[in-house]
């Protein structure tokens, strides 16, 4: 099979088709037929050497979300057939012709989803389902902020969140950015190249937030809490270490709050989790999540589309930041 792969750690151009194997089924996966393939930010981090799959996964061959058809079945695998439209959450591999998948990780293709559109749901949908309302325990009536509202995490975030009675806040770098997030249910959507959010925000309280920014965004989230607030981590893009503008470590953060206001601060990464979590997380995504699609609550935002051949110019625009929603590549 064709596969996209890193051939050493660096830029975009280090991504490149060639030729591999195609995997050998265990008894608990699928063999899926890769029509679409979501790029996400992780593929980058990886693609640099920041970010290695697990020993399970394919060790050179990014992706953590395809969209396609089963082509054959494990000895054990029941519940599914061959011909079925599935999308998957994978440790890695997505980028290629075909993908082994543990058949319990897959969920079927929405009803009136296109595979592009599948291909777009699986990362998100499970990050933000297990962040916000697993650890956050966001609750119907709650003030919900979501920082890097256009990303694929953000409009996710928004719209589950909005679905499930949540007033919604959320940051983006641009007017145009803005607009979008507040098309998707935002309440209010804050162009942090202009304004201190923490200042917008200061009087009206929030109960859950969920960060991929870190750095200075840290003090400022936990000032932002309500009484019994949670913070959730899923990135620290800005770092992981909150310091001055000169680099030096900062004492901003007054951890009395957290005592004071009885806060909850937590994050977790998804990658590595067992399979057992990730099978117990499909199961309550499909029952909680998954009824949403088929009655139009939430709407996939595919910002552009690449063919598989093309993943440099796919993680290009990634780290440009220019675009708003998901990046989808195609077999």
């Amino acid at each position: 099979m064709k596969a996209v792969v890193i051939t050493k750690p660096g830029g975009p151009e280090v991504l490149v088709v060639e030729d591999r194997p195609l995997a050998v089924l265990k008894a608990d996966e699928v063999l899926i037929k890769v029509h679409a393939a979501g790029v996400n930010r992780p593929d980058v981090f990886q693609r640099k050497g920041n970010y290695p799959p697990p020993p399970s996964a394919p060790q050179d061959i990014p992706g953590l979300e395809v969209a396609g058809t089963i082509e054959e079945l494990g000895a054990s695998v029941s519940g599914w057939k061959v011909g079925d439209a599935v999308c998957a959450l994978l440790a890695g591999g997505g980028y290629a012709a075909y993908v082994a998948v543990n058949a319990e990780h897959c969920l079927p293709v929405p009803k009136d989803f296109n595979f592009v559109e599948a291909a777009s749901l699986p990362e998100t949908i499970f990050t933000v389902w297990h962040n916000v309302f697993q650890r956050g325990k966001l609750k119907k009536g709650e003030n919900f902020l979501v920082h890097g509202g256009s990303s694929g995490i953000g409009i996710t975030a928004i719209q589950l969140a909005k679905a499930f009675g949540a007033r919604v806040f959320a940051t983006a770098g641009s007017q145009e950015k803005c607009e979008a997030c507040i098309e998707l249910g935002a309440d209010l959507c804050i162009n942090y190249k202009e304004q201190n959010f923490e200042e917008v925000l200061k009087n009206e309280g929030v109960d859950v937030i969920l960060d991929m920014i870190g750095g200075d965004y840290i003090p400022k989230n936990i000032r932002l809490l309500n009484v019994e607030g949670r913070l959730v981590f899923i990135n620290t893009m800005k770092g992981s270490k909150v310091k001055h503008a000169h680099g030096e470590p900062s004492d901003d953060v007054d951890f009395s709050l957290v005592m004071k206001n009885r806060l909850t601060i937590t994050g977790s990464t998804l990658r590595n989790r067992d399979m057992i979590f990730k099978t117990a997380l499909t199961k309550d995504i499909l029952e909680n999540v998954w009824p949403l699609m088929e009655t139009g609550h939430f709407m996939p935002v595919v910002f552009k589309i690449f063919p598989m051949s093309e993943a440099a110019k796919a993680h290009e625009l990634m780290e440009s930041s220019d675009h708003i929603g998901k990046i989808v590549l195609t077999n």
